[in-house]
């Protein structure tokens, strides 16, 4: 054990156990005695294991340790019988390093009340037990050595298992060993002793120390967070200090420390001595009376354990002398075959002059010559030998011998002069002739290409290649397709060592057209393949070699393979000369970019567009780069315009950084083309390129932001500290990529967080005198994006959902003391909220347009803390006060509601910011907070709508004016197009027949039309009951009051809503008896109107109720069936045809009649 393993404390004896130590204790036993460092089963470690096991086994039972030990002993081989003192038996454990032995034996010795004052300053002292080197406890517990894991029986407890605070100095030993000495009962101790890998459950001090080690790492390794969060989660350690494990030993090294030692054990210089322990008679004798039970069943154990380990030790034993003899015989078998190689025989010529016939020499071993094996006559015959030594050499190796490089080739024993190579010939008379005929019927063949090949052995490494480069082009297509990639390492070798310039084309020319259609795997092996070959041999063969084979390619049939040439132009920028990444590189991937019709080689071209704009120092082409930029924002592939952001505007934005274009020219262009856009679309505005330009300024922010950190005036003052603050994880919209992180473009997050930092401080207390990058995005960029937001439509959904996310990120990039002090000033300035201000007669015309919308949902939605989201309602009520009161369009206030009705988070305040319309004084404040409910409905769970929307719509359908009254009633369609609830949509619909039924309305024209038109949109959707009951029994009737009409305008106004009612209901599902009840006594009804109003409108009526009639015809002769439909019924040619003619000429119809055909389809 003392020579195989290393105690991990580093134990050494003191000066005064050495003077006290026997004379001739370390002197008796000769070196031959010392076994041999092995890692195999006869290792010191399995040796002398149970010499340990035995004497820590008898922990419970102090007034056998004579005997114990003696057993020991025995075990090892021993066969004196000198019995020594118990001192020097614990002077000889500590010298030897029996650690555990020797603290099982002072616990029996403190048990029985005998304390020896060695053993006692021994344990207490805590420098006995620092770790200086040797292999750490775990893995010693677990047995690694030099050579691999043992399996070797458990102790009782290791090293790293104890409870050192059991020796501390604190007076409470006593109690302490009784304690541990209860944790292990006997049972365990005998389970443990015969499984190894059950392992202890980690006591409460090992737990507190290996937390400090760890939270040590964490913190040594700059993970900070998560040693805050461990640290919270073990409040009840304090990592400051080693002291407060409560183990009294120095702090142990650190856990990368550890780690490295963790199975290098060294061996111990000192050497083992066998002897036989024991104690006086009178030492034991007060005690043997009382326990002789106890040392029987001692006894017994222990002479099975011995019986056990002297069984296991013979089994080795042999083990080990039948492997030497395996050893042997080998080594004797390879100096024979040696012998037989290198001894020179006499040859038996026919002239009987006997001489020894010698192969030629082989030349030098660099000159390119082959070895021939079956040209020459009368040399076929040693072909066999050959082949035998050179394979017995190769499969069995000579131990003693230092091993060979990996191409090392078989020589002569004399490496200094390589001789020419012998074969024993045979004491026979026979003539050559007959030798050569006798030969042949070995069937060699050196006549065709693969056996000349076959018959002839490189002899050098540049033979080797040109072997290599003749034979891969037969061998190549003769591999199956999915396992070419293996050929890859081959191909690339040869073609990097290959002296002739041809071969190497041609084999590079196999690597590309290796496999037919690469896949993502095989294309990544030989990209691999190909960055490896480019490092190998430079920039030079790169451009000479590499370049044409993607050049080829660029125009074949197959895209994967159109797809390894884009991948590669990227994978091989670094290595290209730089006139031929600014040059032929870049066109090759522009003709690829606007040529190929594959979307993956496109995508692989912009992503190596953006490697070579990493790369590319040639100011000159960089309007080329832009253009390339606009070219690849214009591609109809999501994959490329996705690329397009994700790699290579962040690349040409750091170029155009360094260039100092930024801002000077890049991001002023866009602007220019957006305004263009603009001023061009008035009457039709190209919604593609919009999105375009606003998607790559969008994309420039964090580039832009970067270069304002980096030319900020505190910039000369940033120096990395240890107590600068992290970053917020929400501090920065997501990145698209790891290129367009800000922390990326800085260098490193701990940069940046100490800029960020100087920023927030710059910006609250000394202003922006002298920062000029930021004045530029305050006074130029800002002014000129509101400008912009005001002039797009505010109707287009798109267009203000683009703007919103643009100048959400810019605001949350930029931060909110930037937003705060920069950017809601000047949209305040420009909206001007007060009711003084507003025109009553014409409006305030900038709250009419995109910049309210925008203002809200791209700005004042940033940040979500109490006082952000009061200023957002607030903002809101002001607007729709102020269109309210001044008759404005209400298209800005809606789409605010849209843009922010998208998201939950958003819906109770937007429900607060109606309910302040729904308490208004103003009639006109309460009619659009009515007409706002309408949009709010379709995305609010069913839970709020009863509890929020539909109490205030029925507040608002009570009220004294009849406009609010009317107001209502989109709203309460939308409910009943969306809600499932029955109790809610009972409550609408007794709602909507009060407008219905109640006489007071019977003559309100405009509530009737806002009413059918109502059911005209709902109707479709709504629930077909309600449907059936509620919406085509009351367009009956106002169908038939409408024939009793005798105002030409409003009957007019009322038959049209109803034919669009109508259209857009006939594709509906109708069941034969509201057809005969209701439907066509509706349409016959409102043909009556059209007959005087609208004859072309009469046309289609009449056409449509032919049409019903006959179906109901056919249903009467046919089976009866459940339902009938309108639409399914046009399904005659002639009568398709006249109904869509007709369709076609009218101009009133709107978006409903057209809903008839697409839901045809």
């Amino acid at each position: 054990m003392a020579a195989g393993s290393v105690n991990p404390f580093n134990l050494s004896d003191s000066e005064e156990e050495a003077e006290r130590r026997p004379d001739g204790a370390d002197n008796d036993r000769s070196p031959s005695d010392v076994p041999p460092q092995s890692s195999g089963p006869l290792s010191p470690q399995a040796d002398s294991e149970p010499a340990a096991l035995l004497l820590s086994s008898n922990r419970t039972s102090p007034s056998v340790e004579g005997v114990s030990v003696s057993a020991a002993a025995a075990a090892m081989g021993g066969s004196s019988e000198t019995r020594v003192s118990v001192d020097s038996i614990a002077a000889q454990l500590l010298r030897d390093q029996y650690i555990l032995t020797a603290l099982e034996f002072h616990t029996e010795l403190l048990e029985a009340g005998r304390e020896l004052p060695r053993l006692r300053d021994y344990f207490s002292n805590p420098g006995n037990f620092e770790r200086q080197s040797g292999t750490p406890p775990a893995c010693k517990e677990q047995g690694l050595g030099p050579g691999g894991q043992l399996n070797r029986a458990g102790s009782i407890s290791t090293l790293d298992s104890l409870d050192f605070a059991r020796y501390s100095d604190d007076g409470n030993r006593e109690s302490d060993e009784k304690v541990a000495e209860s944790e292990v009962p006997s049972q365990e101790r005998k389970n443990f002793k015969s499984s190894p890998e059950i392992q202890e459950p980690i006591r409460p001090l090992e737990k507190r120390a290996l937390n400090f080690l760890v939270n040590e790492y964490l913190l040594k390794n700059n993970y900070k967070l998560s040693s805050i969060t461990f640290s919270d989660e073990n409040d009840d350690q304090d990592f400051e200090l080693w002291d407060d494990v409560g183990l009294n030993i120095p702090k142990p090294p650190d856990l990368l420390h550890l780690y490295r030692n963790c199975g290098t054990s060294l061996p111990s210089p000192r050497d083992t001595v066998d002897i036989a322990v024991g104690v006086e008679a009178e030492e034991l004798l007060g005690n043997s009376i009382t326990q002789e039970p106890e040392q029987k069943t001692e006894l017994a154990q222990q002479s099975a354990v011995v019986q056990e380990l002297e069984h296991q030790i013979s089994l080795l034993n042999s083990e080990k002398q039948s492997l030497a003899e395996q050893i042997r015989k080998l080594q004797s078998d390879i100096q024979a075959l040696k012998k037989n190689v290198s001894i020179p025989l006499a040859v038996s010529m026919e002239s009987g002059n006997h001489k020894a016939d010698q192969v030629p020499d082989l030349g030098p071993p660099d000159n390119g010559q082959y070895l021939d094996i079956g040209g020459a006559p009368g040399q076929n015959d040693v072909t066999d030998s050959i082949a035998l030594n050179t394979n017995m050499d190769s499969v069995l190796p000579t131990p003693a011998t230092p091993p060979t490089q990996p191409h090392t080739k078989l020589k002569d024993p004399a490496p200094q002069s390589k001789g020419p190579v012998q074969f024993d010939q045979p004491n026979r008379k026979l003539s050559p002739a007959f030798h050569q005929a006798l030969l042949s019927f070995c069937r060699m063949s050196a006549d065709s290409r693969l056996g000349s090949e076959v018959s002839r052995i490189a002899d050098s490494e540049e033979s080797v290649m040109l072997m290599l480069g003749r034979c891969l082009p037969h061998i190549v297509p003769n591999v199956l397709l999915a396992k070419r990639e293996e050929l890859i390492p081959l191909i690339l070798c040869t073609a990097c060592l290959h002296p002739e310039p041809k071969e190497r084309d041609q084999l590079l020319h196999i690597l590309f057209n290796l496999i037919k259609r690469p896949d993502d795997e095989q294309r990544q092996m030989i990209l691999t393949g190909c960055v490896a070959f480019a490092r190998h041999v430079g920039p030079t063969r790169v451009e000479a070699e590499l370049l044409p084979q993607c050049w080829e390619q660029i125009n074949h049939k197959y895209p994967e393979r159109r797809l390894l040439v884009a991948e590669s132009c990227g994978a091989l920028a670094p290595y290209l000369p730089k006139e031929i990444r600014s040059s032929l590189v870049l066109s090759m991937l522009q003709q690829m970019l606007a040529e190929d019709k594959a979307d993956m080689v496109r995508e692989a071209v912009v992503k190596s567009l953006g490697i070579i704009m990493g790369y590319i120092d040639d100011p000159d082409k960089y309007s080329q780069g832009f253009e390339l930029m606009l070219l690849s924002l214009g591609d109809p592939s999501e994959r490329v315009v996705s690329a397009i952001h994700q790699v290579f505007i962040p690349a040409f934005a750091a170029w155009s950084t360094e260039l100092g274009n930024l801002q000077s020219q890049l991001v002023p262009t866009l602007l220019a083309r957006i305004e263009k856009l603009l001023k061009d679309g008035e009457h039709g505005l190209d919604e593609h390129k919009l999105h375009m330009f606003l998607s790559a300024l969008q994309s420039l922010i964090p580039p832009l932001f970067a270069e304002v950190l980096r030319n900020a005036p505190f910039t000369s003052r940033a120096k990395l500290q240890g107590d600068t603050p992290p970053i917020e994880v929400t501090r920065f919209p997501r990145p698209a990529s790891p290129l367009q992180d800000v922390a990326t473009i800085i260098g490193s997050r701990e940069q940046l967080a100490v800029l960020l930092q100087l920023y927030d401080h710059q910006l609250e207390h000394e202003g922006t005198t002298g920062w000029d990058s930021l004045l530029w995005v305050v006074n130029q960029l800002l002014p000129q994006l509101i400008e912009i937001v005001g002039r797009i439509n505010v109707t287009s959904t798109t267009y203000v959902h683009e703007f919103s996310r643009f100048f959400w990120r810019l605001c949350r990039t930029f931060g909110k003391i930037f937003t705060n002090a920069k950017v809601k000033p000047q949209f305040q300035e420009i909206l001007r909220l007060s009711e003084e201000n507003v025109d009553t007669t014409a409006g305030n015309g900038i709250l009419t347009k995109a910049t309210v919308p925008i203002y809200a949902t791209g700005v004042l939605t940033c940040y979500n803390q109490e006082e952000d989201r009061k200023l957002l309602v607030g903002f809101l009520e002001d607007v729709m006060t102020t269109l309210s009161l001044s008759h404005a369009p209400l298209d800005s206030l809606k789409a605010s509601f849209v843009e922010l009705g998208a998201n939950p988070a958003y819906h109770e305040l937007l429900l607060t910011v109606l309910w302040y319309g729904v308490v208004h004084t103003s009639a006109l404040v309460r009619c659009t907070a009515a007409r706002m409910f309408e949009l709010l409905v379709k995305g609010v769970n069913e839970t709020l709508v009863a509890q929020r929307v539909v109490p205030a719509l029925i507040t608002l359908s009570s009220d004294p004016e009849i406009s609010v009254r009317i107001s209502t009633i989109p709203a309460f369609g939308t409910i009943m197009e969306t809600v499932t609830q029955k109790e809610l949509l009972e409550r609408v619909k007794m709602q909507l027949a009060s407008f219905l039924e109640d006489p007071q309305y019977q003559d309100q024209h405009s509530l009737h039309m806002e009413i059918i038109k109502t059911f005209g949109r709902v109707g479709p959707n709504a629930e077909p009951r309600f449907r059936d009951e509620f919406v085509l029994p009351h367009l009956h009737k106002l169908a038939l009051g409408n024939n009793m009409q005798t105002a030409e305008t409003k009957r007019l106004d009322i038959a049209t809503q109803l034919f669009e009612a109508y259209s857009a209901l006939s594709c509906c599902f109708i069941s034969e008896e509201l057809m005969v009840n209701h439907f066509l006594p509706g349409l016959k009804c409102l043909r009556t109107d059209m007959e005087h109003l609208s004859p072309e409108h009469e046309v289609i009526l009449s056409s449509m109720i032919k049409e019903c009639e006959q179906k109901l015809e056919n249903k009467n002769i046919q089976e009866p069936q459940g339902s009938v439909s309108i639409a399914a019924s046009l399904v005659g040619e002639d009568a398709k045809t006249k109904f869509l003619n007709k369709m076609g000429q009218l101009t009133t119809s709107g978006a409903m009649l057209a809903n008839v055909f697409q839901r045809k389809k």
